[in-house]
């Protein structure tokens, strides 16, 4: 595979590459929201030196990936993986982490580590969220499911704005936790917070890449 790694956009070689997303995910590279932006560009912002993703790239793309590749589905049996592993998955993990923020934030309110604010915020994305899955499941999904993409555009575009919203969300939900890192000395609670923040995290970027990358371009 000839891949110009260090100029292309991060959707293609998310897309492209099986398990590469677990490699963006694992050096904070935004494969699905900023998608568009190469690996160098992405690099840059983090102030990453890029080779060290490039040789993980490689080694992926030198044999056989241990992911589904979801670019060659159609788009009904993607739609239904969507459906069933994350939307159902988020609506499981919001509540329940509201849940553990508002305790952490009772208890520890006091220290300067304590994410004051997360459970509010964390309310705000959820009914964000459920209102961008309820578009999706009423209106376009039902269309490119019985492949009437020419009609969806219009939807798409909606998605994907909102999507960028999610994406500062996450930001959010970074800048308020020291980039969902428990301090020293966390109790239980906290640290089954930020566990759940990080899978959340991963979940949500793979979601909206789905979407973006492969779904939409279908």
């Amino acid at each position: 595979m000839n891949i110009d790694y260090l100029n292309s956009p991060l959707g293609d070689l998310a897309r492209s590459i099986p398990g590469a997303t677990k490699v963006f995910h694992d050096y904070r590279l935004d494969f699905c929201c900023n998608g568009h932006r190469t690996l160098a560009e992405a690099s840059a912002r983090k102030g990453l030196e890029p080779d060290a993703v490039i040789n993980e790239l490689q080694r992926l793309s030198a044999g056989p990936g241990d992911t589904q590749d979801w670019s060659s589905a159609s788009a009904a049996e993607l739609i239904d993986h969507i459906l069933h592993r994350y939307h159902a998955r988020h609506r499981e993990q919001l509540p329940e982490l509201i849940r553990l923020a508002r305790r952490v934030e009772q208890v520890h309110g006091d220290r300067p580590e304590c994410p004051n604010g997360l459970a509010d915020h964390l309310c705000a994305m959820l009914q964000e969220l459920e209102s961008h899955m309820l578009k999706e499941e009423q209106i376009l999904f039902p269309l490119l499911a019985r492949g009437h993409a020419a009609m969806a555009s219009g939807p798409i575009s909606v998605m994907r704005f909102e999507h960028e919203q999610h994406g500062d969300a996450l930001e959010g939900v970074i800048n308020l936790t020291n980039d969902i890192t428990p301090p020293p000395g966390a109790c239980n609670t906290w640290q089954a917070l930020y566990r759940g923040l990080e899978e959340l995290r991963q979940d949500l970027m793979q979601h909206i890449h789905l979407e973006n990358n492969i779904l939409f371009q279908a």
